[in-house]
């Protein structure tokens, strides 16, 4: 999904920062998070991070691809509270996606890398900036 029907405030704020928190879910149903510095392609709407199929959230990837991120802006004024959720499928990512991820975190390209994106489905930014409890919905067409 390209992402040229996407409201621009949703690019700006995910620019802006460069660690999600990731959401996964073992075959119990219990769930799991952990912290990913990411890169996103808003050309192919993806987020693109590393994380090695031996952690936790790794191998959850592995059996389930549903996932759901979270990206907040850490701030005790109320007017200036913004947090984006996403939720999407999480896959394998390319040699475009490990360009990317190495051109913003250029130190990774010491270790090796397990990449992945996530293809969202659904993203809700909630933004105060533009009014108390204001929120913007993407859903994805298909």
């Amino acid at each position: 999904m390209r992402s040229n029907d996407i409201d621009k405030r949703f690019g700006r704020f995910i620019a802006k920062h460069h660690v999600l928190t990731l959401a996964t879910v073992n075959s119990l149903g219990e769930p799991y998070v952990a912290n990913c510095f990411y890169a996103y392609d808003k050309e192919r709407n993806i987020f693109v991070f590393t994380s090695d199929t031996t952690t936790r959230h790794g191998a959850e990837m592995e059996a389930d691809s549903r996932v759901a991120l979270s990206i907040v802006l850490e701030t005790r004024v109320v007017g200036r509270v913004q947090g984006l959720q996403v939720v999407g499928r999480a896959t394998r990512g390319d040699e475009e996606a490990k360009h990317l991820y190495l051109k913003r975190f250029p130190y990774a390209a010491v270790a090796p890398l397990t990449l992945w994106v996530v293809e969202p489905t659904m993203m809700k930014l909630t933004d105060n900036t533009l009014g108390f409890g204001t929120k913007l919905i993407w859903q994805s067409e298909e």
